[in-house]
């Protein structure tokens, strides 16, 4: 064999520190750069993993939330409409009662322009009664003046 490495002109000894220099320098790197390398991959992996379950919780917390809101401004709206109808019903109340109570007004200011319109109509009379009493008196006073 030995034979054959030098007809090619191979020194085993040369091949075989060779051999360990390759060994060492594959221990080398697989300790200095493959492992430190393949750590740091890892480590990437797991935040991007942890990342992706993070983005995942976010969107079912969004999704949640996004219930509750809808939940909560359909409630808001319900109350909003009872709160308008009760106002409604309200104002519907005061409405008539403010109807009523001008209505009831306005028959006392009738039934006192009525009973006013009547004593003036009997004033008025008795004046007239008056008058015509003056009248008399004073045509007799001066039929009996020129006889």
């Amino acid at each position: 064999m030995s034979d054959l490495f030098a007809a090619f002109g191979i020194d085993w000894r040369l091949l075989l520190v060779n051999g360990i220099n390759f060994g060492l320098l594959l221990l080398g790197l697989w300790y200095f750069l493959y492992k430190p390398l393949t750590q740091m991959l890892e480590s990437r992996r797991q935040k991007m993993a942890q990342g992706v379950r993070d983005a995942e919780a976010a969107a079912h917390q969004l999704q949640k939330i996004e219930s509750e809101r809808a939940d909560l401004l359909a409630q808001a709206g319900k109350e909003a409409d009872e709160v308008v109808s009760k106002a409604r019903a309200l104002g519907a109340e005061k409405q008539r009662a403010l109807t009523e109570a001008g209505e009831a007004n306005a028959a006392a200011l009738l039934t006192q322009a009525e009973a006013q319109a009547q004593q003036l109509k009997v004033e008025a009379i008795e004046q007239s009664k008056q008058e015509v009493a003056k009248l008399i008196v004073l045509g007799m006073e001066r039929v009996a003046d020129k006889k």
